[in-house]
Formats: structure tokens, C-alpha cells, sequence
């Protein structure tokens, strides 16, 4: 059955346009309530990232899962992989995230983990869906939910990621800067890594409801850089609006992404021998890090673009370690999610382990040059099926060997073909890059 409402990370979107609107989600609230109540006693787990809107969208969910006679449980701000976490701890039935994650303020969304902290079993969705196209009704009055604020919630959460790393380290004399993109992780992060024992500089730690992700975190890490050069810090940390990202600078400020931090995780745990099965990456991991896996026996399988993709990957392959170059890190041996303070601590682990900085465990891997062209199309076309690309693509193929690679498609968000190119030298990929664009844009007939 095609879901009508959910996508493959939720439901998301601007904030008073359908379905991102309070009545929707008090109506999911319902529909959430429902389906949970038919899976026996237990209450729902509710968090929100800093956005203005989480106020009004809390308020609609706990009234839908309170007519539904569900018990809510209130978490307050919380990094979405926190939510996962305590879903899984307290055993709540359900972990309801709301969160756009690392969109604009005026952009919201709702997800769902499940007791097992991971995302909910696409069954479940499905069966919201009905009731989302059925009338909403009210249990008696004796059966209604309650709904009850957890106090203590950041603090297990903190504990939880200080355990991610072993306790005989000490990061004593580190000096980290911390970008918490004004977003969920602005009252955690700093606790965690200031509490390992690092000198910690935090930015983006002061939300208003409207300045999440704005010009800071993980898509805009250059405020990160340049504090990082003006504290001498060893390295930086960049977090996205909901923490499941991590982009890293190093002390020269240069910005190291989810594929090198990948591959260093990798590398530290195979050096430690605790590394079991393939990495997972995506379409778009950078064929350097397939190379840098595969000199140290590494396989690399790669998924569709989304972490929903990877996790399938990961766990079709029997696999710990997986992610995306955006900076979406799941460490399975460590928790159930992508998390981005988990992620970096073990980076940490493994500088103090190594004894090396961030800028030369990252050196191990050498990337290839990358170039993507975004082209605007008003109508829907299959670069796989269109005789022109593919001839261009052959071409293009042919040229880079083994030592580059192509990928065309199209987004599945916005109305755009994507062409990516990548291999040992930038100007030729450059211009083969171009090439394809044009050959896109011909078959669009833009």
C-alpha cells in the first residue's frame, strides 16, 4: 500500500501548510494513540528539537493521544537520538520525535521510533494511516490518557553517550569547540564532552525558536571554523537542529565530512578488532573512502540516499558501522541510531588512542574531487531511460575507468535531476560534470 501522508523519515514540511498544521497532528496524535492502545498498556514518549512551532505541535500530539486513552510522557527539547534512546530505556511503546531536523525553523516534522529505538516498522505507519482517513472519536472520560513531564531526561541521556567510550581515556587537555546549531542538543552537548574531561568552547547554544540551523551546525560549518582557529582548539564539532549529524573541523579548520569521519571509525575499530561486517554508505559516499576501505579489507555496500536505507544495509550485512557524507553516523555497537555526540566521541577515542590530531587520522583517506550539478526540471524524467544521457554517461564512464564514477538521479524532494561526477582529477571532472548537465538539459528542454 502507498503511504499517503508518511515519507521515508516521517512526516515533514512547512509549518501551517498541510499536513504541518495543528489540527493534523492532533489527529495523528489520535491515530498514533489508537494503534499503540491496540498493542496493550503503556504510555508515548513525546520530544521536540528548539523550533517555535514544537510548543503548539506537543500540545496538539499529547491532546490527539490523550482521546485516544494513551499516557504521554513529556521529554521537553531532545536530540532525536536521545528520543530513541529513552523510547528504548523507559519502554515506552513508541518515541514520537517532533522535528525538521536540519531545515529552517519554519519547516517541522513528526517521526516515530520504535521500542527498540529504531524507526517504526512501515505496518505500523500504515495502520495510522486508516485511522488519519477516519473520524476521530474520543474514549469515555475514564479512560483518557494523562500526560506527565520527565525532569531527568537530559541527564540520562548524557550518561548514556559519556559510556559510548571507555573510561580509561582521558581527554584532559583537549580543547573542542562545540556547534550545537541552536538546536536540541544545545543544553546535552556541552555537558557530555565538558564531563569526559575536554576544555569546551560551545557556539549556537542560545535558541529563540527561530535560529535553528541558522548560518551554524552541520550544514553551515564555517562560524565553527573560524572559532576553532581563533581558540587554537584541537578540533570542532558541528551538530545539526536535532544532533543525528556531525561535520568535524580540524585545528587547521578545515572541514572534514561523514565519510572521512566514517572511515576513521572504521579504521579504529578494525585496529582494536572489534570491527564486524561491511561499511554502509550511500550513493553518494565519495569512491575515496571506498578505495581507503578496501587497502585496509574493508568492504563498502552502498544504499539508496537516506538513513533509513543505510540501517536497512547495516542490518541486512550484519553490520556496526554505516552512514552519510551530510554527516548521518550510526555506530550500532554503540546505540540504535545515527547520533552525532556519539559519533564524535568516538572520534575522540580514537585521536587518543592513536596519539594522532583529527587533521592526520583524516589524511589516512584520500578523497576524490566531487562536483554535483543540480538542474531545475518542471517535468518528471527517468535519466536512466532517456537514450541521450545514457550515450553521455557511457562516454563519461568509459573515460574515468575504474579511477572516477557517474550517478545521475533524480531527487526524491525537489523537482531536480542530480549529476554527480567524481574521480582523481577536479578539472576533468569539472567538465565531464558540465557535459552531462547539458545532455540533461537538452532532454528536458530547458
Amino acid at each position: 500500500m502507498t503511504r499517503k501522508y508518511f515519507g521515508t523519515d516521517g512526516i515533514r514540511g512547512k509549518v501551517g501548510e498541510p499536513p504541518i498544521t495543528a489540527d493534523f497532528l492532533l489527529k495523528l496524535g489520535w491515530a498514533a494513540g489508537r494503534v499503540f492502545a491496540s498493542e496493550g498498556e503503556g504510555f508515548v514518549l513525546v520530544g521536540k528539537d528548539t523550533r517555535i512551532s514544537g510548543y503548539m505541535f506537543e500540545s496538539a500530539l499529547e491532546a490527539g493521544l490523550t482521546a485516544a486513552g494513551v499516557d504521554t510522557r513529556l521529554l521537553g527539547p531532545m536530540p532525536t537520538p536521545g528520543i530513541a534512546y529513552l523510547t528504548r530505556t523507559l519502554r515506552a511503546h513508541a518515541g514520537i520525535v517532533i522535528s525538521a531536523s536540519h531545515n529552517p525553523f519554519y519547516d517541522n516534522g513528526v517521526k516515530f521510533f520504535s521500542v527498540q529505538g529504531t524507526k517504526l516498522p512501515d505496518e505500523l505507519e500504515r495502520k495510522m494511516e486508516k485511522y488519519l482517513d477516519s473520524p476521530m472519536t474520543t474514549v469515555e472520560s475514564a479512560k483518557l490518557g494523562k500526560a506527565k513531564r520527565i525532569t531527568d531526561a537530559a541527564g540520562r541521556y548524557i550518561e548514556f553517550c559519556k559510556g559510548s567510550v571507555p573510561t580509561r581515556l582521558d581527554f584532559g587537555g583537549m580543547r573542542i569547540v562545540i556547534d550545537c546549531a541552536n538546536g536540541a542538543t544545545y543544553h546535552i552537548a556541552p555537558h557530555v564532552f565538558s564531563e569526559v574531561g575536554a576544555e569546551v568552547v560551545s557556539i549556537g547554544v542560545e535558541p529563540d525558536g527561530i535560529n535553528i540551523n541558522e548560518e551554524c551546525g552541520a550544514t553551515k560549518p564555517e562560524k565553527l571554523a573560524a572559532t576553532v582557529l581563533a581558540y587554537r582548539a584541537d578540533m570542532g564539532i558541528a551538530l545539526d537542529g536535532d544532533g543525528d549529524r556531525l561535520i568535524m573541523v580540524d585545528h587547521k579548520g578545515e572541514i572534514v565530512d561523514g565519510d572521512e569521519l566514517i572511515y576513521i571509525i572504521a579504521k579504529s575499530r578494525l585496529q582494536a578488532g572489534q570491527m564486524s561486517g561491511p561499511v554502509v554508505g550511500t550513493l553518494m559516499t565519495n569512491l575515496g573512502m571506498e578505495h581507503g576501505l578496501k587497502k585496509l579489507g574493508i568492504d563498502l555496500v552502498r544504499s539508496k540516499v537516506g538513513d533509513r536505507y543505510v540501517m536497512e544495509m547495516l542490518v541486512k550485512h550484519q553490520g556496526i558501522l554505516g552512514g552519510e557524507n551530510s554527516g548521518h553516523i550510526i555506530c550500532l555497537d554503540r546505540t540504535t541510531t545515527g547520533d552525532g555526540i556519539i559519533a564524535a566521541l568516538q572520534i575522540m577515542a580514537a585521536m587518543q588512542d592513536t596519539g594522532k590530531s583529527l587533521h592526520e587520522l583524516k589524511s589516512d583517506m584520500q578523497k576524490y574531487p566531487q562536483i554535483l550539478v543540480n538542474i531545475k526540471t518542471g517535468k518528471k524524467i527517468n535519466p536512466d531511460e532517456d537514450e541521450g544521457i545514457q550515450k553521455a554517461v557511457k562516454a563519461v564512464e568509459k573515460k574515468l575507468g575504474n579511477t572516477g564514477r557517474v550517478l545521475l538521479r533524480a531527487s526524491g524532494t525537489e523537482p531536480l535531476i542530480r549529476v554527480m561526477v567524481e574521480g582523481q582529477d577536479q578539472e576533468s571532472v569539472k567538465s565531464y560534470a558540465n557535459q552531462l548537465a547539458e545532455e540533461v538539459r537538452k532532454a528536458i528542454g530547458a
